[in-house]
């Protein structure tokens, strides 16, 4: 249920509201609206009666949730949420480019191409510490000693710093080091981590899982809002078909949809979505023109020696190629240009 409160009603009026539904036995989020705010109302087993409700002073209407994804709802939420990372907007009406390597591999590596891609246009740094891989002998990402090179990164250019965590352990690790936590597509349904990182002050990114569908994606975001984050980027990264021309196929369908169901902004990685460097740029170009509020692309100086995940890496030139690409055709989208120059 979703309760409105009046236009100038007072934190008391608020507050009232919350103690209510705390006395019932359910949890109250108060979300701040451009001229009014709202209180939705989680927990509840069965449907709330509006009558509770709407004779306490300050409220306006009381009304039911329809979908499963409460929180994530713009039912709930209508004016779209913008997550700062940084000095940085996500969401909102710009595009935010995010790039850098699948995974830190080296000192010189990390600070050489985090000064690459800041030149070529990007606003944030990937940069896998923690890399869970389908085999367990393939590259595993150098963990903290990672992280501290991350940082320094960071230091050195001034680019938030997005990067996964994998359990409750490294997370915390994350936590100490970067902008923004990255749950990845096949942490997405790992319900422990997601609580945990809902109850973050960081800002999570969370990736659709290769075999998910929308409600179950919008249902593990909901994980995160509902333990008081609210500051969660969508990432859609590819989903498995009968496909053989690509790694996966990348759902840039999902974007219009998401837009219209929920209030969380979305980002699109064609890295992973395709595993193909040649696919990457048409697909990123793709993204900004069906409504993504931004890219995450893998870059790397020598891909064919990467140690995870080469063949999907752009070369430093063929990013700052597609960047450029993308500001002029967010001038022509009207998305903001200040926020991709």
């Amino acid at each position: 249920m979703l309760i409105v409160m009046r236009k100038g009603s007072s934190p008391q009026d608020v507050q009232r509201v919350l103690d209510l539904i705390e006395q019932l036995g359910f949890r109250g989020h108060a979300i701040a609206g451009t001229e009014r705010q709202a209180i939705g109302i989680t927990g509840n087993p069965g449907p709330v009666d509006p009558a509770l409700f709407e004779l306490l002073p300050g409220v306006a209407q009381a009304l039911p949730v329809t979908r499963p994804f409460k929180l994530v709802s713009r039912e709930l939420k209508p004016d779209d949420t913008v997550v700062a990372v940084g000095d940085r907007r996500l969401g909102g009406g710009g595009f935010t480019i995010i790039a850098g390597p699948c995974a830190v591999e080296s000192e010189d590596q990390i600070l050489s191409l985090a000064r690459m891609v800041k030149e070529g246009g990007a606003h944030m740094l990937r940069g896998g510490a923690f890399k869970p891989r389908t085999s367990p002998y393939s590259f595993q990402g150098l963990g903290e000693r990672a992280l501290r090179l991350l940082a320094r990164a960071r230091e050195d250019t001034g680019l938030p710093i997005v990067t996964e965590a994998v359990d409750e352990a490294s997370l915390e690790l994350v936590e100490s080091y970067a902008d923004v936590i990255q749950i990845g597509a096949r942490n997405m349904q790992n319900f422990a981590l997601l609580r945990r990182a809902g109850r973050s002050k960081l800002p999570v990114l969370l990736k659709r899982g290769m075999s998910a569908s929308l409600e179950d994606f919008l249902m593990s975001a909901e994980y995160l809002l509902s333990e008081g984050n609210g500051n969660v980027i969508l990432c859609e990264r590819g989903i498995r078909t009968f496909s053989q021309h690509s790694r996966f196929t990348l759902d840039l369908s999902v974007i219009p949809v998401v837009r219209r169901l929920s209030h969380l902004p979305i980002v699109v990685d064609p890295s992973h979505g395709t595993g193909h460097r040649d696919r990457v740029a048409p697909m990123a170009r793709a993204s900004l023109a069906a409504g993504a509020d931004g890219v995450m692309v893998e870059v790397h100086a020598t891909p064919d020696r990467a140690l995870s995940d080469g063949p999907q890496a752009l070369l430093p030139a063929q990013f700052t190629t597609l960047a450029a690409e993308l500001r002029e055709m967010a001038l022509v989208l009207s998305r903001r240009p200040e926020v991709v120059s």
